[in-house]
């Protein structure tokens, strides 16, 4: 949360959440996985996310059944070794009917996780495998896992041409004067008894995907064309599944068993980690997606290859794609997106040719256009910086922020030795001395939404602030504590610090602010924050790679941050749902424990300041409009996770709708009204207004930065009284 206009969508907040969640589950800090360019990450339970050219539909036409390719066996029984000697919970963990239940309950979820798809006839005769799997793993056999893909797939192909032919007999049979409601979570609703039951849930589905259009102001013909389009797509997509989409979902089944962040990467999902890692890529630098048959571009990375040629504009559309000057052009109409994406990515100097629709031609005006291939930096992930200014009776207070997205580095460049690798560390010090030569009086280090990254990044951005001492602890089964340290006296700031986190800074964010907590050598301040104490190592397979946990760290003061998170010095409200975002939150999360506390040097700098700083914060945000905002929102969060079924009755839908953007509109007025700014007529408005104001680079706009910055000229002031204070002449005593 950048912004302190926080949008209340109508959507389901609660799904916003539980995304969130999922994303930082599985490790990766970036929204978007990186293409060729970039394509966006794909859920796991949609397998290919890939829209495609229109076809007909028949339940004649049978799904094609996966099996395994030749490499699969090897690469899962070197799997099943790593994960039984390498992992942390290696000696609590055994591979026998408990776990093997656990693996097909974990599966189901992953591939029906609503309990749409399967009816309860499916899970009946799958039932069989419930407690073979353990055998099957040990014996590299995949037949019961293609199976049970193969029965999903059949499914969900015939749920989809379900769909397709109901939108055929038209929209209008849909009465939205019944009442009836569909269930939002539908995670322990029983399975469908039968095939009559089964079409009844899926009739409401399609009821609420309509109803929601409808309410949005589109008529019905172009809602059933939208949704004919949505579902034709996906039918498409699930053709398009391969082999490697069903062995990495159910290889993660067996790896979610011991922990929910060891997970098993595909050759092509290995790639777009490390790049997400590196923040650099070798490609042509644009962003993709697939648009009806068609792999479209949506924008240009700035000063990419694409954006420099000038030849490639946001909306052309790719047709065919060859490789150097002469190589053949191959029509890659209809394919998947990671398909394209592969095939346009490529080493630094080296060549591609794309036939593109530009998007101002007509579907038969084509042209070729040639881009030589470059490095790519992702800037979007890059530390940044502001300054934020501050007066307070009559004196100004220039406040550095910096903002770490994620703990990233160029690993490959590390290796190869290049001296001007990429990384956290190196970008945060570049920053701070930029920041100082603006006159930077104090330094807030924003991590909100940081989820994690580089254990290395931590411990040494955590010594540019500290001139030595031990960092983080880390300790890996049956074995002592690693300790990692600072052993260099130097430092690249030493005055007033914080550190703002939110619910969604975690693992790598959280060993850098428990660090600065337990030396306190800065302020934490924000919510608490995700919990992940583990960490995660790359082990390279001969197929794809194993991210494994193998270790958990601790903080210097010996407590894991496990489930508990941070918990900062002074807080702010949560936004979040803690229920439901956070490790506590997760499946078979490991647990929290503490170990011998290090060695270290605590300065006893900040705890006696602490109520003092906490009763001049709270009094001054207790009137704040930003603040009050807040309160109002992450309540109004709070109470929508609590609800369980959504109507499909238009009237109660049209009078919840009214009611909460009359919520929504009353809040943003009191907002702007306490800022001496007009308010807004309506919802429209409010999009439009708070559209604008993204574009904002303005700090003070931001609640949670400005009063960060207030807490910190507190702390500069009350430690100048305690250091004139204790420099201050005795008084003369005379005697009587």
């Amino acid at each position: 949360m950048h912004s302190s206009r926080l949008q209340l969508r109508t959507a389901s907040a609660t799904d916003t959440l539980r995304n969130l969640g999922r994303v930082l589950a599985c490790g990766l800090g970036a929204a978007l996985v990186v293409a060729a360019v970039m394509a966006p990450a794909r859920a796991a339970d949609d397998a290919a996310q890939a829209p495609a050219p229109q076809i007909a539909y028949s339940t004649a036409e049978a799904v094609h059944a996966l099996e395994p390719l030749d490499v699969h066996p090897r690469t899962l029984l070197t799997i099943v070794d790593q994960l039984r000697h390498n992992h942390y919970l290696q000696d609590q963990k055994r591979l026998d009917d408990a776990m093997s239940s656990h693996i097909f309950d974990n599966y189901l979820d992953m591939l029906d996780g609503a309990r749409v798809y399967f009816s309860a006839d499916d899970v009946a005769e799958l039932e069989k495998y419930r407690y073979k799997l353990d055998d099957a793993l040990v014996r590299g056999n995949l037949e019961p896992a293609f199976d049970i893909f193969n029965r999903y797939q059949q499914r969900l192909t015939e749920r989809l041409e379900f769909l397709l032919a109901e939108i055929g007999q038209g929209l209008d049979k849909l009465d939205f004067t019944v009442d009836e409601a569909v269930a939002i979570d539908r995670e322990d609703a029983p399975w469908a008894a039968d095939e009559a039951a089964m079409d009844d849930l899926w009739r409401k589905r399609l009821k609420a995907a309509a109803l929601g259009m409808k309410l949005n102001g589109k008529p019905t013909d172009e809602i059933a064309e939208l949704l004919t389009k949505r579902y034709q797509n996906r039918l498409k997509q699930a053709r398009q599944t391969k082999s490697e989409d069903a062995f990495q979902l159910y290889v993660n089944a067996f790896a979610a068993t011991y922990d929910p962040h060891t997970q098993y990467f595909s050759p092509r999902t290995s790639e777009n980690f490390n790049i997400n890692m590196s923040l650099q890529l070798e490609g042509i630098g644009a962003v993709l997606r697939n648009e009806d048959e068609y792999t479209s571009v949506v924008e240009l990375v700035p000063a990419g290859p694409a954006d420099k040629s000038g030849m490639l504009k946001p909306s052309d559309r790719i047709v065919s794609v060859g490789q150097g000057e002469d190589g053949p052009l191959i029509d890659v109409v209809g394919w998947r997106l990671d398909d394209v994406v592969e095939l346009i990515r490529g080493p630094k100097d080296s060549t591609v040719r794309l036939e593109i629709i530009p998007q101002t031609a007509t579907d038969t005006g084509t042209r070729v256009v040639t881009i030589t291939r470059d490095a790519v930096q992702l800037e979007e992930q890059d530390a940044s910086r502001k300054l934020l200014t501050l007066n307070r009776g009559g004196e100004t207070h220039r406040i550095g922020i910096i903002e770490v997205p994620t703990f990233y580095a160029d690993f490959k460049a590390i290796q190869q030795g290049d001296p001007n690798y990429k990384s956290t560390t190196r970008d945060v010090r570049r920053l701070i001395e930029e920041l100082k030569a603006e006159g930077m009086d104090a330094l807030v280090i924003d991590l909100r939404n940081n989820g994690g990254g580089s254990l290395q990044e931590a411990d040494q951005m955590t010594g540019l602030f500290i001139e030595s001492g031990p960092t983080v602890q880390v300790k890996s089964a049956n074995r002592r504590p690693s300790i990692y340290a600072d052993n260099d006296d130097s430092v690249a700031w030493s005055g007033p610090m914080a550190v703002l986190v939110n619910r969604l800074s975690a693992s790598a964010s959280e060993i850098f602010a428990g660090a600065i907590q337990d030396y306190e050598r800065g302020l934490i301040i924000g919510s608490q924050t995700f919990g992940k104490g583990t960490v995660q190592t790359l082990i390279p397979l001969n197929r794809g790679q194993l991210k494994i946990t193998a270790a958990k760290f601790y903080r210097v003061s010996g407590q894991s941050t496990q489930h508990q998170g941070i918990i900062p010095d002074i807080e702010f409200p949560e936004v979040y749902d803690a229920e439901r975002i956070g490790e506590s939150s997760l499946e078979d999360a490991m647990p929290w424990d503490m170990i011998q506390p290090a060695v270290y040097p605590r300065s006893d700098d900040i705890h006696p300041l602490l109520a003092e700083l906490n009763a001049r914060h709270q009094q001054r945000v207790a009137e704040d409009p930003d603040f009050t905002y807040m309160r109002a929102l992450a309540l109004k969060t709070r109470e929508e996770s609590h609800q369980t079924h959504l109507s499909l009755n238009e009237d109660v839908r049209t009078a919840e709708q009214a009611r909460d953007e009359a919520w929504r509109l009353q809040l943003e007025n009191a907002l702007r009204k306490a800022k001496g700014e007009e308010p807004l007529a309506s919802i429209e408005d409010l999009e439009e207004a708070n559209a604008a104001r993204e574009d904002e680079e303005d700090p003070s706009d931001d609640a949670m930065i400005r009063e960060s910055g207030e807490i910190l000229v507190d702390y500069m002031q009350l430690t100048r009284q305690i250091a004139l204070a204790e420099h201050r002449p005795e008084p003369d005593v005379a005697l009587q």
